[in-house]
């Protein structure tokens, strides 16, 4: 089974039933198995959406799901940082931000993983050099 990755838009989608891409991002985590794999900064800029959408119901339903283990955070920032900051120079006319970083990091500690996302950025970040970023999105928007 490979491992998913969890990027923020398909978190904000699930929890925001006037999303657009709301049915897609529930079946797709109806269609995998958890735990899904994420990073802090995948959740706090879900978190901020979410609020900023929602207010705090969504957010503590995003908590709860890390509670859970439906959510999981295996990603040590500080170790990567080095890394992080590599990928963010080589992006920065795209620009990366921290959590796409964060993401694409562990697309690459992660061999077998797939990165189930909605930013059409991910078709050009690049792991471990010039390998694609294998990705579960949502090709109808």
């Amino acid at each position: 089974m490979k491992r998913v990755i969890v990027d923020t838009g398909p978190l904000v989608a699930y929890f925001r039933e006037s999303d657009h891409n709301h049915a897609w991002a529930k079946s797709q985590f109806q269609c995998y198995s958890p735990p899904f794999w994420t990073c802090e900064p995948v959740l706090t800029e879900a978190a901020f959406l979410l609020n900023r959408f929602g207010g705090n119901k969504n957010v503590e339903y995003l908590l709860a799901l890390a509670q859970q283990g439906v959510l999981r955070v295996d990603f040590n920032l500080i170790h990567e940082s080095k890394r992080l900051s590599e990928l963010i120079r080589q992006y920065q006319n795209v620009p990366m931000s921290l959590a796409d970083a964060c993401v694409v990091r562990m697309a690459e500690q992660y061999k077998d993983s797939l990165v189930l996302t909605l930013d059409s950025d991910f078709n050009i970040y690049r792991i471990n050099g010039r390998k694609t970023v294998p990705l579960i999105t949502n090709t109808e928007t």
